[in-house]
């Protein structure tokens, strides 16, 4: 075990955490997770349906983007309108999969991460707010926001 994977858990373990990361160090590459979390592909069309969702995914409630219709869309969070022009599949992923990796203390909730979090319900402990797949097809769905079409 290397010294970081020591120290990671003797922090963990510090805090009082039940569970382990679901992200590891070795998963993240720079400021991205470069492999996807799923061996399914993630679908576009899912991914909007979760972005929109007031029920699940719930990314509608701060961002905004061009285009879609969807009712109040928020703006406590940058425009996603052309989010696939800043930044790439896995930088999208670690974003939403653990916000709080890229930017500690940030508003942004981690979609995929069950450890340090606090006011969890008790029916919601140990659980992700996105599985997976959920994350994939969000990334999808992103990943197509740009100004252009890349393939033309």
């Amino acid at each position: 075990m290397n010294r970081v994977a020591i120290l990671a858990a003797l922090i963990l373990s510090a805090c009082g955490a039940q569970d382990a990361p679901l992200i590891s160090s070795r998963m993240i590459s720079g400021d991205a997770i470069v492999e996807p979390l799923t061996k399914t592909t993630g679908d576009a069309i899912r991914g909007e349906k979760l972005f929109v969702s007031r029920e699940e995914g719930h990314c509608i409630l701060c961002h905004k983007v061009d285009g879609l219709e969807a009712e109040f869309q928020g703006d406590v969070g940058p425009d996603l309108s052309f989010v696939g022009d800043r930044f790439n599949a896995g930088q999208l992923r670690l974003r939403i999969a653990d916000y709080q990796l890229v930017r500690p203390g940030a508003l942004m909730p981690s979609y995929f991460r069950t450890h340090d979090l606090h006011q969890v319900g008790k029916a919601y402990v140990g659980e992700t707010v996105l599985t997976a797949q959920q994350v994939e097809d969000i990334v999808a769905y992103l990943a197509d926001r740009k100004t252009s079409d890349d393939d033309a």
